[in-house]
């Protein structure tokens, strides 16, 4: 049987930016975070345009249809308050696309494990180095744990010490503009000295409300980035061994059943 040609499928591009590889991903969730919201799936994924394009839809349409509110007050039991709140003309559009992002995420994550198993199959170079007068970007072992805790601590980071550039940047700037609109840092002044109901009153929930779902996302995707980025390291080394001092002519055990 003839092999396949070499390079037809790719499992990882490098750029200064940053590394995009293909590894095997639980399709529930990819379906899970872009249920929470709207463009992390796509973002799981490394597809960055529809990430940031569905995202940015999603804040404005939120923000319109008051959507976050209605969720405050139905988990408060405050039905009648949020049924007033909501803005059905808008929260029509909501619907279809944040269906459709959900479905989509699930489909192209069961479609891209597809993909990384023909590329595995025809052993597809991966890439080890990429130098250019803007960045330096190789493969190395890191620590998962290391990119949790700096994402727990200041969201962004930890997909720059995964050299995420894109990825870092967006998410560190998201987390800033959010944080800022909903005054969460005044709420916590408030807090700290007593005034709970100051705090609580300085607080925006349309916009605190994007908080929890931001911050389980985004240390997610950066421990992640680092668990693949060192199977992708192995993978490189495994092949590099084979083709420059695994001898042709070694016969290869063969299990006999």
């Amino acid at each position: 049987m003839q092999s396949p040609p070499p390079g037809r499928r790719s499992v990882a591009h490098m750029s200064p930016l940053g590394l995009t590889c293909m590894q095997p991903r639980n399709p529930w969730m990819a379906a899970f975070f872009a249920f929470s919201f709207p463009g992390f799936g796509y973002l799981l994924l490394d597809r960055y345009l529809p990430a940031f394009t569905l995202i940015g839809w999603e804040v404005f349409i939120n923000t319109k249809a008051h959507v976050n509110l209605g969720i405050m007050y139905s988990l408060l039991g405050r039905f009648d308050q949020a049924k007033s709140i909501l803005n059905a003309d808008w929260l029509i559009l909501y619907v279809s696309l944040y269906l459709f992002n959900i479905w989509d995420s699930y489909r192209l994550t069961v479609d891209l494990n597809k993909q990384y198993q023909l590329a595995q199959h025809e052993n597809a170079d991966i890439p080890n180095t990429r130098l250019s007068s803007w960045d330096i970007n190789f493969l190395s072992k890191k620590k998962p744990a290391t990119a949790l805790i700096w994402s727990l601590l200041a969201p962004g980071t930890g997909h720059l010490y995964a050299h995420k550039i894109i990825s870092g940047f967006f998410v560190l700037g998201a987390t800033i503009a959010v944080t800022a609109l909903s005054r969460l840092p005044m709420s916590f002044q408030y807090a700290a000295l007593g005034e709970i109901a100051g705090g609580i009153r300085t607080l925006d929930m349309q916009w605190a409300m994007y908080l929890p779902s931001m911050y389980l996302f985004f240390a997610y995707d950066a421990y992640l980035s680092v668990v693949e980025q060192n199977k992708l390291f192995e993978l490189e080394q495994v092949q590099f061994l084979k083709q420059h001092y695994q001898s042709k002519e070694f016969p290869m055990p063969v299990r006999e059943w």
